[in-house]
């Protein structure tokens, strides 16, 4: 019997013990499907994984950045830029029943697969109905590297025409540190004011990092201190 080719290995296992039972290395072997003359597909992942600190750093690395790597190019770094963002989708797909959110603890989860590891600052809002249902979540503002830039009439703008009666404003922190400076207070009064002069609640601010995440109605900040 023929012995399997090393980037063969991880099909074989799969049909063995499914998806699951497979390492970091092998799935992201699966993602690439065959090497080159750089090296074998086990070999492109193993660079890829080590490079950018393991599966994990590959939710925040940019299409550039992968296009980089020895013997990826630009149809490997597409093909695990849309193995990730499917990833990300099985996480955040509406609820077909729209269930209110309630806690920060829910927005939290509702958020964090799809922005808690952006490699650059982003700042959005989750439109909710009168009973804090879900309508959508819109991305306003995509920053530096560690600034964003806001304006009220951005957000409620966005709120009013989808006939939004509340907002959770939220933004990531590429740095994984999810505890707000300043200026996060600053902005949060300042929108908390501007919602209520328009009559759309802002019910809480979500400062996102990884799988971590701060919140202002949680810390009794909303309305300042």
């Amino acid at each position: 019997m023929r012995t399997p080719a090393p980037q063969d290995r991880p099909r074989e296992r799969l049909d063995d013990v499914g998806p699951a039972g497979l390492s970091d290395l092998e799935l992201v072997t699966l993602v690439l499907g065959h090497g080159g003359r750089a090296g074998s597909a086990l070999e492109l992942a193993a660079r890829l994984l080590d490079e950018f600190g393991g599966v994990h750093g590959l939710t925040r690395v940019s299409y550039d950045e992968l296009r980089l790597v020895r013997g990826v190019g630009a149809a490997r770094a597409a093909q695990v830029l849309a193995a990730v963002e499917l990833g990300r989708r099985t996480l955040t797909r509406e609820r077909v029943s729209r269930l209110p959110l309630g806690s920060p603890r829910e927005v939290a989860a509702y958020l964090l697969p799809r922005f808690g590891a952006g490699s650059v600052e982003q700042f959005g809002v989750v439109l909710l109905d009168a009973r804090h249902r879900p309508i959508k979540t819109a991305l306003l503002s995509v920053g530096t590297l560690d600034c964003s830039v806001v304006h009220p009439r951005e957000v409620f703008r966005a709120a009013a025409a989808a006939g939004a009666a509340a907002v959770v404003l939220f933004h990531n922190h590429p740095s994984g540190d999810p505890l707000p400076s300043p200026e996060d207070a600053e902005l949060t009064w300042r929108l908390g004011r501007a919602g209520d002069l328009m009559g759309i609640d802002v019910v809480d601010h979500l400062v996102l990092a990884d799988s971590r995440y701060y919140s202002f109605r949680e810390a009794g900040r909303l309305r300042g201190a």
